[in-house]
């Protein structure tokens, strides 16, 4: 997933240093993250993507309800109160 922030990054035309700052994080911090550093919090991958434009992508590609399968077993994402 870091190589592909990078790449998003330089399709874009965007430094390292205008990505950081857009999201707020350290350069060495997209270092790591774009280099697959597992100690990368889940939060700064969502800054990232907000920062290359790419967040709402994400999102969609993460809907259950976008797939066959997923709208096939709608019925399962309802959650039932135990009692």
């Amino acid at each position: 997933m870091g190589r592909d922030f990078t790449g998003w990054r330089k399709v874009l035309g965007l430094t390292a240093a205008q990505v950081a700052d857009r999201a707020d994080i350290t350069r060495d911090t997209l270092r790591k993250l774009e280099h697959g550093d597992p100690t990368v919090s889940f939060h700064v991958v969502l800054r990232v993507a907000r920062a290359l434009g790419i967040l709402e992508t994400i999102t969609q590609a993460l809907d259950p309800l976008d797939t066959d399968l997923g709208r096939a077993r709608a019925s399962q994402l309802e959650r039932k109160r135990i009692r």
